[in-house]
């Protein structure tokens, strides 16, 4: 019954929109109307970005992914909603997506891998909407799901950015470093691994590999608390720690408010963070590991527009580096403004990395199954909490 009413209730939504090129005009948080700024061809899709256990402002996912909708929507005349589901369950997100889909939004675009099983329950009732998602993998899909033509999926190859940021940190001069993950979960395992592989690389090369100590910890969550606050505050105070790669949303908010009693230094992730981390400590921020998200919404969607989507639809797309010489143009890589450079490793420093990278000269493990073999040592402490 319910596969039949929403069969039912996506075939009304197309047809409405074919008659009047829109639905619901009253979205708190849209862009501008097709009608205002739009064309034929464009007014015949409608945008809907759902979140996920976080929302709009949490200076990470969410956000940046939300803001590249607003962008996009504002500059093609297209209306734009976001939903927030009541909860953190499968069910809670299928609600949104049916909110929307009754509201008359046809393009869907779902950032982080909880959106696995909602696109399992989702996709195949609503085959006239487009879904866009964000690091969803097969894995997380089921090795034997197979992805609708109404499906697009990107995931990042997190082990090069990590391994940026983790050989940079040592060429910078740092010795003991930390890496302080949310959930254990594939994307924010291989961040961390690719930051263990560049710092015991660059250590090598610095032939100070003794020299080198690394603490890694999961919070087992995606925000910070108390708890890992005082964990984080022993990294600084007592190991001595000078910098942590915190990977995973908010919990980057413990290690700041440690690093600030003691004038120690943090490396963001997904996004450029350093206006974020710098509130707690001026120049607390050393780097972050960035993945293109911005990018692969504004390019999905202005793909969507051109007609182009089944050029995409079905697939879960790799994301990594598509450049050897322009480091701004790929889809992993550190912020060339905000970094912290210095003689130990300059802007010229990363643009080589990044092309010995890309050449194949440089390569990076993305096993998870293990930690990485190192010269360096690692002191491996599994979850917080």
């Amino acid at each position: 019954m319910k596969k039949f009413l929403a069969l039912l209730l996506a075939l009304v939504m197309s047809l409405s929109l074919v008659a009047c090129g829109g639905g619901d005009d009253t979205a708190a948080d849209g862009g501008a109307d097709a009608e205002d700024g739009g064309n034929a061809e464009t007014a015949a899709y409608q945008v809907a970005m759902i979140t996920d256990y976080g929302d709009i402002t949490d200076q990470s996912f969410n956000q940046t992914t939300y803001e590249a909708c607003q962008e996009f929507c504002d500059a093609e005349g297209l209306q734009f909603e976001y939903y927030k589901p009541a909860g953190d369950s499968t069910a809670e997100r299928v609600a949104m997506v049916d909110a929307a889909v009754a509201d008359g939004y046809n393009v869907i675009v779902m950032p982080g891998y909880a959106f696995a099983e909602t696109i399992k329950e989702t996709a195949e009732l609503y085959p006239d909407v487009t879904f866009i998602a964000l690091d969803v993998a097969q894995g997380d899909l089921g090795e034997d799901y197979t992805v609708p033509s109404n499906v697009y999926c990107a995931v990042y190859q997190e082990e090069l950015c990590g391994y940026m940021a983790g050989y940079a940190a040592v060429k910078l001069g740092y010795t003991h470093l930390g890496v302080l993950g949310g959930m254990a979960v594939p994307a924010v395992q291989r961040f961390g691994y690719g930051f263990v592989q560049g710092a015991d690389a660059a250590a090598v090369e610095m032939g100070i590999a003794d020299q080198v100590v690394m603490e890694y910890a999961y919070g087992n969550q995606f925000y910070g608390d108390s708890d890992i606050t005082a964990y984080m505050d022993n990294w600084y105070q007592t190991l001595g720690v000078e910098v942590v790669f915190a990977s995973g949303g908010g919990i980057y908010t413990s290690a700041a408010e440690a690093a600030a009693k003691v004038g120690g230094k943090l490396i963001g992730v997904d996004v450029d963070q350093s206006a974020n981390i710098d509130t707690y400590g001026e120049g607390m921020c050393v780097t972050s590991a960035m993945k293109g998200l911005a990018e692969t919404v504004k390019h999905m969607l202005g793909e969507v527009v051109a007609g182009n989507f089944a050029n995409y639809g079905g697939q879960v797309e790799t994301l990594g580096l598509v450049n050897g010489d322009d480091p701004t143009a790929n889809y992993v890589q550190l912020p060339m403004e905000t970094t912290q450079w210095g003689d130990g490793f300059t802007q010229d420093d990363y643009k080589a990395l990044v092309k010995a990278m890309y050449d194949g000269d440089v390569t990076v493990s993305n096993d998870i199954s293990a930690m990485p073999a190192t010269t360096i040592t690692v002191n491996f402490a599994g979850n917080i909490k």
